[in-house]
């Protein structure tokens, strides 16, 4: 069946392609090369999205009605919760019932080349160069965004998130510690993974909140350990070339590709992580738990260290400030977890049934744009923000102590879609308002950024040819299980440490030195291209 499914698809890819193929440029001169609206007669397209609260109805939306009477363009929206979004966007590709455009779908970089040579997805390269200024700069200002939305084969496919990289705060944090309790217990912030153990431990045995019991805990998170790992690998010294390659660095003094979760570092990473898990200083369900169920204990204020966004804004709580960068037991001391600003490559991307490429292609570049930021993140003034004397917007009360006792996500979800970020388009630190905007967020990276490695270090992601991300998605499904089986097992005291070489043995039996010759080829052909 599923080949049968798979067949057609490629069947009805192709007839829709060559009656899509005539189309192209027939309806050019209704568009507008500048300004409002986009197109002088009104046209209807068909989109699919992903959408994460689900309540909202985008098709009475006021974001996308408002932008219809700016554009001329009616967008009749197929919304599907975030949750549900890869099987429903798999069938409607399968069985060739898809729309005009997908938006906020986060395909990958397999797909968007897959169905792009299909002739599925349009290639955007020359829509892009005449009718996407505002995408076109970001293109031109940072080469290595060119590089990572270009696939392969030269064509790039699909609009993504891009983050400004001078939004610090959105792009490097530490997580948060009670400074209060530090005060309390005549500490100073850690600086080394030797103290942030000793001031973990003082945290669950001497009772800095003062009530006479044990009820202190140590580092938690509702995300899972990866949390935990990724605020520690420049610690350990790993991925000095930023987290687009999470998997991936360099052996130091070369340009070859080394695997770091079968690093001795990572071993040292998770020996330590061992040591707090054990004395049971890093919550005990971090594997298993939830987002709202942490957040619920969290918000007792019994954790002296934080994993999430500013504690003051998830939490309601008061006292927390940015951990240090920590210096690790080989001195080195870098944060690591950073990429170029570019998220993921197939938020936007139109199909061949598009009848209006031009049309939607300046349709999509406004809100790289910064008035286009400014409606997709703020919305619309005396409705949801106003402007201060000084020239800063900020959201009415009625979004921020909303009188219904909605947080401030719900309430701007009555008016927009950006919560739950899902989103193609840029990120702008003055029209963003979640978390990472605040003035604890903004110190907090301050304080990281001596720290963070160069914009010029970070590579790129890598881009697979086709047959190339069919073989390394064979290799890394299983790969990638039986690490996050393993990380798990070493940290919790399931497996021990002296498995550790038999743990590499059993990486290379499924493939790995494989899937390395793949990400060096990859790499060295963009390095040739560039």
């Amino acid at each position: 069946m599923t080949a049968t499914l798979l067949l057609t698809a490629s069947i009805l890819g192709a007839c829709s392609d060559e009656e899509g193929a005539a189309k192209k440029g027939e309806n050019a001169g209704n568009v507008k090369a500048t300004g409002m609206p986009i197109v002088e007669e009104k046209i209807q397209v068909d989109g699919f999205a992903a959408k994460f609260f689900a309540s909202q109805d985008w098709n009475n939306l006021m974001l996308w009605e408002e932008y219809e009477k700016m554009t001329n363009i009616d967008v009749e929206w197929e919304t599907v919760q975030i949750e549900g979004l890869a099987e429903k966007k798999n069938l409607k590709l399968a069985a060739g019932d898809y729309p005009d455009l997908f938006f906020a779908s986060a395909f990958s970089k397999t797909d968007l080349l897959k169905y792009g040579q299909q002739g599925v997805f349009l290639p955007l390269n020359d829509y892009i160069d005449e009718y996407a200024p505002n995408f076109k700069k970001i293109l031109e200002d940072y080469p290595s965004v060119k590089q990572g939305v270009t696939m392969a084969d030269g064509n790039i496919y699909g609009f993504p998130t891009f983050y400004d990289p001078n939004f610090e705060s959105l792009r490097a944090g530490t997580p948060w510690i009670n400074k209060d309790w530090l005060n309390k217990l005549g500490l100073e912030e850690p600086e080394t993974t030797d103290e942030l153990y000793k001031v973990l431990k003082a945290f669950k045995e001497q009772d800095p909140n003062g009530n006479g019991q044990a009820d202190e805990l140590g580092w938690g998170s509702g995300y899972g350990i990866d949390q935990f790992i990724h605020y520690l690998r420049g610690t350990y010294g790993l991925n000095k070339q930023g987290s687009m390659n999470i998997n991936l660095d360099f052996k130091e003094g070369t340009e070859e590709f080394r695997f770091v979760p079968a690093t001795d570092e990572y071993k040292e990473l998770l020996t330590f992580l061992n040591k707090l898990y054990m004395e049971g200083l890093i919550n005990q369900d971090v594997f298993t738990t939830e987002p709202h169920v942490f957040a619920a204990e969290a918000s007792k204020g019994n954790y002296g260290m934080l994993s999430e966004v500013d504690p003051k804004e998830l939490f309601k709580l008061d006292g927390y400030i940015g951990v240090p960068v920590l210096e690790g037991p080989t001195g080195e001391r870098s944060y690591n977890f950073v990429s170029n600003g570019l998220g993921n490559l197939g938020m936007f991307v139109l199909t061949d049934k598009a009848e209006n490429p031009e049309a939607m292609v300046r349709w999509m570049d406004y809100f790289y744009g910064e008035e286009g930021s400014k409606m997709f993140f703020m919305g619309f003034e005396g409705v949801t923000y106003e402007e201060d004397e000084s020239g800063k917007f900020k959201y009415l009360d009625t979004i921020t102590n909303n009188p219904n006792g909605l947080n401030m996500d719900q309430a701007i979800s009555e008016y927009l879609t950006w919560p739950g970020g899902y989103y193609p388009g840029m990120v702008r630190q003055k029209f963003f308002q979640g978390a990472e905007a605040t003035e604890n967020s903004i110190q907090n990276a301050e304080k990281t950024l001596p720290y963070t490695i160069k914009d010029e270090d970070i590579l790129p992601g890598l881009n697979y040819t086709v047959e190339e991300s069919e073989q390394v998605g064979a290799i890394m499904t299983d790969i990638q299980t039986y690490i996050n089986e393993m990380t798990a097992s070493f940290i919790t005291g399931k497996q021990d440490f002296s498995k550790w070489d038999e743990y590499k043995k059993t990486l290379d039996k499924m493939g790995l030195q494989d899937y390395l010759e793949l990400a060096q080829g990859a790499y060295e052909r963009s390095t040739k291209e560039k």
